[in-house]
């Protein structure tokens, strides 16, 4: 490949990296500590419900890489995309890269509401995306091997990693 293609690549890629990081990073207090998360009242609390109590329903699914039904499994972004399509009729992209670009305002730690979208990575990449539930938790499809399960924000890894978070209902 030619050097100037190479670079154009090169740009590109580096572009639609900070565009996923700044998209939705909202950094934690100093020290790292997760703070208190007080409730916030969703834009539209019955259809927040829906999404908390569908995703709710899921724990326990296998993980399945590409998945997207109960039948096959799920993997974080098939998770969040069927509990949305499934109660909402939304449609979302596919990958937790184009969750997180998606238009909807960025929220502080402090803000999230049930059904808010929250994301992970790691070097300004996203890499894994959950759905907020309420009080510090979040439902998400982890790891090959694993199952659906209900996680804590302020768990070591998930803090560590936490990347911000979006809210798609409006």
């Amino acid at each position: 490949m030619p050097v100037p293609a190479r670079l154009a690549l090169l740009a590109l890629a580096l572009l639609l990296a900070a565009c996923g990081r700044d998209a939705v990073r909202a950094d934690l207090p100093a020290g790292g500590h997760w703070p208190q998360v007080a409730p916030a009242d969703p834009a539209d609390p019955a259809a927040a419900n829906a999404v908390t109590l569908r995703a709710l329903s899921l724990v326990g699914t296998p993980y399945r890489y590409g998945g997207n039904t109960p039948e096959s499994g799920f993997d974080c972004s098939g998770l969040v995309n069927y509990v949305y399509r499934d109660m909402l009729d939304l449609r979302l992209p596919r990958s937790s890269r184009d969750l997180a670009a998606v238009q909807g305002p960025r929220l502080e730690p402090r803000r999230l509401a049930s059904g808010d979208l929250v994301f992970f990575g790691s070097s300004g990449n996203v890499s894994h995306v959950g759905i907020y539930v309420g009080e510090g938790r979040f439902v998400h499809a982890p790891s090959s091997g694993g199952t659906v399960r209900l996680d804590r924000l302020d768990g070591p890894y998930w803090r560590d990693n936490y990347s911000g978070a979006k809210r798609v209902l409006r």
